[in-house]
């Protein structure tokens, strides 16, 4: 018997190089299509995806291109501004990247002729996640190998670090309560600060290293999810800073872990790229198993649709994309 989990990509969408990392857009652009990023080793590319699912006229997936920023450097992440607005006149677009040189970049366009960067310097080591403040898009938050979490304002200065006790792989930002920061360490603690007291107001523990990567449930922050080693967990933070469950996934090293932004119990993970392929797994809390297993040729970066059960990962000349049914 087949297994019925295992499914090639739904969708896939062409690229002039290798995909490090992809990021759709989780705030509303004022666009019926979704915001995408992704980056390679020298530009990000930003354009706009409709699917079948969202528009009957659409076959399978539409990617437009709205713009290339040539970067120079390799980008290791990428996030989105609220700020960023198709519906404007000019539209804005605003992102920030974290690259190969250690340094922030933050891009501002109107897709016409008007493109500025702001770099930000201060990390002394690679940079591993960065997120913007959701409410305004006023701050970014960035999380390094350097033992650091720093808070920028937009005019490129630093306002805010947390020394960590070891490096910093993943940071999130509370959706309503602007003061509230999540930063997600490799030595398997997740710290919650409060950037008025400058002060950790929480801590998880996930009991066993290395944690690759964790993200706050945003539809439902009562729920954190990591990957650990080869197993993710989850954390109910109103119970206990211990996790409330926990699975092996991947067989080598686990990579990602993202909560979809449809639905609460759905998330997905990926495993480091082997030799050839990459594996992503799609969990839901009320099922033992995963309810969907793809692979990616040597795949890199996980991200979700704002409102589809859709998720995507990058690889090489490819994004890759599947449709979870729930």
């Amino acid at each position: 018997m087949p297994d019925e989990t295992v499914r090639s990509a739904s969708y896939t969408v062409s690229c002039e190089d290798y995909v490090h990392v992809v990021e759709f857009s989780p705030f509303d652009c004022g666009s019926p299509a979704s915001l995408l990023a992704y980056g390679g080793n020298q530009y990000v590319v930003v354009g706009t995806c409709r699917f079948k699912e969202e528009d009957t006229e659409v076959e399978d997936v539409e990617f437009t291109s709205l713009q290339v920023f040539l970067h120079g450097v390799r980008v290791d992440a990428i996030a989105w501004s609220p700020e960023t607005r198709l519906d404007k006149l000019p539209p804005v677009i605003r992102f920030c990247t974290a690259a190969a040189d250690r340094k922030v970049r933050l891009w501002t366009s109107d897709l016409q002729n008007n493109c500025d960067v702001k770099v930000m310097e201060g990390h002394t080591s690679y940079i591993n996640h960065l997120v913007f403040e959701p409410a305004e898009g006023k701050q970014i938050a960035s999380v390094s190998d350097d033992h650091t979490c720093r808070v920028w304002n937009l005019d490129g200065n630093e306002t805010i670090s947390f020394r960590l006790r070891s490096p910093g792989v993943s940071v999130c930002w509370h959706p309503e309560d602007i003061c509230k920061l999540m930063v997600a360490e490799k030595k398997g603690t997740i710290r919650f600060y409060d950037l008025v007291t400058q002060h950790a107001i929480l801590s998880l523990d996930s009991g066993q290293v290395p944690l690759m990567s964790a993200d706050w449930c945003l539809t439902n922050t009562i729920k954190v999810g990591a990957v650990v080693a080869n197993d993710w967990v989850i954390w109910d933070i109103t119970r206990s800073s211990y996790p409330l469950e926990k699975r092996p996934a991947h067989v080598d090293k686990a990579r990602h872990f993202r909560w979809s932004r449809a639905n609460e119990n759905l998330f997905a993970t990926t495993g480091y790229p082997g030799k050839i392929n990459s594996q992503l797994l799609v969990h839901h809390l009320g099922h033992p198993q995963p309810v969907m297993i793809g692979s990616a040729s040597v795949g890199a970066g996980l991200s979700w649709h704002r409102t589809l059960p859709l998720c995507v990962i990058g690889g090489d000349r490819k994004l890759f994309f599947w449709m979870t049914e729930m």
